[in-house]
């Protein structure tokens, strides 16, 4: 792969020419390659998986890069875009790193590589029936709370924004 460095002319193409690709990187440096040939290729299945997760990922990010102001708050002043924040987002799912229940509130430590969108909380009876369901309330960068009336396990789910969703379930007597 080659650099060009002062070609005015060069440095502006983007995209394939005859046998050469041009890429346009962040930094501004324009690069120059020879086609790729995957003529004879052949994929794994999970080669293939991951392609198809990778395809969904990107249309999200295309489209949540323009909508979710959040991404762009991200990208100001990285080398990164908008696109790449979301992309990264489709592709780690929240953590839920503890559950605290204590004088009828029930308090989730939860959080993602962008942002913690929702936190939702059940409680169920011994045979996993909910009893109570409900949005817990963000306290603070970490912390949501949530008030309950009924005793039983606590079942939290922690979503963001590009739908992933994570669940933890604490028992308490």
């Amino acid at each position: 792969m080659a650099k060009v460095e002062s070609n005015p002319v060069v440095r502006e193409i983007r995209g394939k020419i005859g046998n050469l690709v041009f890429r346009q990187m962040p930094g501004g440096e324009t690069y120059v390659s020879s086609t790729p040939n995957f003529g004879r290729r052949k994929f794994s299945q999970g080669q293939k998986d991951h392609q198809s997760r990778f395809k969904r990922a990107a249309a999200y990010a295309r489209e949540a890069a323009k909508t979710q102001p959040i991404y762009a708050e991200l990208a100001k002043g990285t080398v990164k875009s908008a696109y790449n924040f979301a992309l990264s987002d489709w592709f780690e799912a929240p953590v839920i790193h503890r559950i605290e229940r204590k004088d009828g509130q029930i308090r989730v430590e939860a959080s993602d590589n962008v942002l913690v969108a929702k936190v939702v909380v059940m409680i169920l009876d011994d045979e996993g029936k909910v009893l109570e369901k409900g949005n817990a309330s963000k306290v603070d960068e970490r912390l949501w709370q949530y008030t309950c009336v009924n005793e039983g396990k606590v079942l939290a789910e922690a979503w963001d924004l590009a739908g992933n969703v994570v669940k933890r379930t604490e028992l308490y007597d």
